[in-house]
């Protein structure tokens, strides 16, 4: 079967797949770098809204795509080369990324995820009971270029240990990953949320060890795009963003619904070897933390979807600096202000929340 990526890189085999959407539906498709590598339910935040039934995108003459990345250092290049309009912004890769390369033009435009999705996972039996007791272990990471590895990176330098000890060992998702912890292959893993959950899933249990408290604190997602394209088409990426915001206001409150929703617009994506019903049992538990982490936390000063502080990010490149040993990062990467721009935040939520959050209660596919 094709899918939607399949689709457009067949069209591009024909040489018209720049024409064809835009013309027939005058609808821009906004290429998104996806280092999940697959587009699965947990991207119901962006993917919900797709479906005609929500129909939160085309009206504004966009759509979103993904285009799956194996890492992060793939969606960098890919954001450079412009073969996608936007990707994830993971401050400990991006800053030290621009700072050694000032053509790296980019700029944090979403923070899609305020809530902080990092873990630490161990055995129950561990006696590892803090990231200070992580220093000089075996650390299990997704692969050589997740995001795990900087962030305790940033964990251990935030308690003024160093990392050139650790080991860090790629061993991948689910079972595998959960099979290397239980035989003690690794001695803990740094992952997302969502990661370790799906091990808990397999039937590995786990025990969470808490974060640091700085780093605790911080948002862990957002969402950058090329300056060059902020300047030349702020009005697609408005409506990218509100329908990204809307889709997950809808996603939050009705998340049964949105893993329907991204199910019918990507078929693809079903479970081949059970049913719906114990597929989205699934999800929910491996989503039970995410879908509230998508939201502002209730204390946060700014309650504005994407919207992010300049206190945060000067923490961000505190933290970049420490964790790639760089004292100099700050220096290099110049004005903290220019990493990052609320100018879009306020169109982009200028629609009715609430009806929206109304609209997922009460919605049925």
């Amino acid at each position: 079967m094709l899918n939607r990526r399949d689709f457009g890189l067949g069209l591009a085999a024909l040489g018209i797949s720049g024409g064809l959407p835009a013309i027939a539906q005058n609808v821009r498709v906004m290429r998104l770098a996806n280092t999940a590598a697959v587009n699965d339910p947990q991207q119901c935040f962006v993917t919900a809204g797709q479906h005609p039934r929500l129909n939160f995108y085309k009206p504004n003459g966009v759509d979103p795509e993904y285009v799956n990345m194996s890492s992060m250092t793939q969606a960098l290049q890919s954001l450079r080369a412009g073969h996608v309009e936007f990707g994830p912004a993971v401050p400990g890769i991006l800053l030290p990324a621009m700072a050694k390369d000032p053509s790296l033009d980019l700029v944090s435009v979403y923070k899609w995820l305020p809530g902080n999705a990092n873990t630490v996972v161990v055995k129950p039996t561990s006696p590892i009971k803090s990231v200070a007791d992580l220093a000089g272990k075996r650390i299990g990471v997704r692969s050589q270029g997740d995001s795990g590895v900087v962030v305790l990176k940033a964990m251990l330098a935030e308690l003024g240990l160093k990392d050139d000890k650790c080991e860090y060992i790629a061993i991948g998702d689910g079972a595998p990953a959960g099979a290397a912890i239980d035989a003690d292959r690794v001695d803990a893993m740094v992952a997302f949320d969502t990661a370790t959950a799906r091990i808990e899933l397999v039937g590995t249990p786990l025990r969470y060890v808490p974060l640091t408290p700085k780093f605790a604190q911080l948002g862990s997602g957002w969402l950058c795009v090329p300056r060059k394209l902020l300047k030349e088409d702020r009005k697609s990426l408005v409506a990218l963003f509100q329908g990204i915001a809307k889709s997950t206001i809808f996603s939050n409150a009705n998340l049964d619904a949105a893993i329907d929703l991204h199910w019918a617009v990507y078929p693809e994506s079903k479970p081949k070897s059970r049913s719906l019903d114990e597929a989205r049992k699934e999800l929910n538990f491996i989503l039970k933390d995410r879908k509230n982490s998508w939201m502002r936390r209730p204390a946060d000063p700014d309650q504005r979807m994407g919207a992010s502080s300049l206190a945060e990010w000067k923490a961000n490149v505190d933290l970049a600096a420490e964790s790639s040993r760089n004292p100099r990062l700050a220096e290099e990467l110049g004005d903290p202000n220019r990493l990052f721009t609320n100018e879009l935040i306020d169109d982009i939520n200028a629609f009715d929340k609430q009806a929206v959050v109304g609209m997922a209660k009460s919605f049925k596919l």
